[in-house]
């Protein structure tokens, strides 16, 4: 099954919370969504007195995401702790998210994405660093684990996330040192409520400065249990100076990326004009360098189960747009399917000799008679007027007239 849908709420949508994105979206025909988690907006406070006793999920109209307790070496924090009452002593990180303003909020949202079918992923704060400060780097891991809080309680598939920057050791290094970060990220995803059934995904990056190329992606998704790559086509098409005109190029990047995940095929796609090194704009599809026809050819011809996400700037629209093209492809997919099928039939019936025909006949004319005459129309009947009557139902007088004598 091959899904499509918008990275975050639809223009079209007049309300900008996640219930009224899925309706939309489920009104359009499409069946899938990223949620946009980019901007952070987060506070840390005491637990109140009304709040000891529950559990953080349980606490209406805050939305926490990290509860640290006192220890040795200061406030310590750990995942099990979103899972148990609060207690006095503890200490909690809150966010002020425009989407939801508690995990209430969440809980409809993934049974009405459930109900209709829609599937939710979710991606992480754009920002990440993990190597050149210390600030930096824990400021990154924060929003990976906050990422994965809300992960959870969304109940989506896919969790989303970038690499950050290079070190100043190489990237050989960076990749080594990178790639233990986010095993202690999946291995903090895996001790939530749910979270070892989230698929970890990293994505490319078309900057060159920017760790994310496709071979580092695929690295990573190799050492590390259930982090798949995420297959975006756009910033591979600038990292590696293609437009994927190639579709055989492109068939074998899709069938690597599916060996990599396992199965699971998850595509970023919109238009993108290059500017120059590592500059690029996103377009709308119409107007990119990478054309989706040969994607959705690929995507019906190889059979690939995948999630399709437009991060154009048209969002639901293009990928209204991509769908189209994927039931065009399918239509011709079945076209010449059929008339391979009648192939053999129409040879079969050309080496057949034509069957002769069981008309009789017309006689022919008799010598020195030649055609007979053809019959005469038979005269129409001419019936005499009568004359008029008038209204009171007698006839008119004759008029006599007088005989010369």
């Amino acid at each position: 099954m091959i899904r499509f849908g918008p990275a975050g709420i639809p223009l079209s949508c007049k309300g900008r919370t996640l219930r009224d994105g899925i309706i939309d979206l489920h009104h359009l025909g499409l069946t899938a969504m990223e949620v946009q988690f980019i901007k952070v907006n987060s506070a840390q406070r005491t637990v109140l007195p009304e709040e000891v006793g529950k559990k953080p999920r349980e606490v209406a109209d805050h939305l926490i995401v990290e509860v640290s307790l006192p220890g040795r070496r200061g406030l310590e924090t750990s995942p099990e702790l979103l899972d148990k009452p609060l207690s006095r002593k503890a200490h909690l990180t809150t966010l002020n998210w425009f989407l939801a303003k508690d995990y209430g909020i969440l809980a409809q949202a993934r049974t009405l994405a459930r109900a209709v079918d829609i599937r939710l992923s979710l991606h992480a704060p754009f920002y990440v660093d993990f190597l050149n400060s210390q600030v930096a780097r824990e400021r990154s891991i924060s929003n990976y684990r906050w990422s994965c809080a809300l992960a959870s309680a969304l109940g989506v598939d896919i969790l989303i996330g970038h690499l950050g920057f290079y070190g100043p050791d190489g990237p050989t290094v960076s990749l080594d040192r990178v790639t233990k970060e986010i095993k202690s990220i999946r291995d903090w995803l895996d001790k939530l409520p749910g979270g070892h059934r989230i698929l970890l995904g990293i994505e490319p990056n078309g900057h060159p400065e920017v760790m994310g190329s496709r071979q580092e992606i695929l690295q990573i998704a190799k050492r590390v249990n259930r982090v798949i790559p995420i297959l975006n086509i756009p910033h591979l098409a600038v990292r590696e100076s293609s437009s994927f005109e190639d579709k055989k190029e492109l068939e074998a990047i899709m069938e690597e990326f599916t060996t990599a995940s396992h199965g699971e095929l998850y595509i970023n796609f919109s238009g993108v004009m290059v500017q120059g090194r590592g500059s690029f704009r996103m377009n709308p599809i119409k107007r990119g360098k990478v054309k989706f026809e040969n994607v959705a050819e690929a995507l019906t011809e190889r059979g690939f189960d995948a999630t399709v996400i437009s991060s154009s700037p048209l969002m639901e629209h293009d990928a209204m747009y991509m769908k189209l093209l994927h039931e065009r492809a399918l239509a011709k997919q079945f076209a010449r399917k059929a008339a391979e099928k009648r192939a053999p039939l129409k040879a079969a019936a050309a080496a057949k000799p034509a069957p002769k025909s069981q008309k009789k006949p017309a006689p022919k004319p008799r010598k020195g008679k030649g055609k007979p005459a053809p019959k005469p129309a038979p005269k129409k009947k001419v019936r005499p007027q009568k004359k008029p009557v008038r209204a009171g139902g007698k006839r008119p007088p004759v008029k006599k007239v007088a005989r010369k004598k």
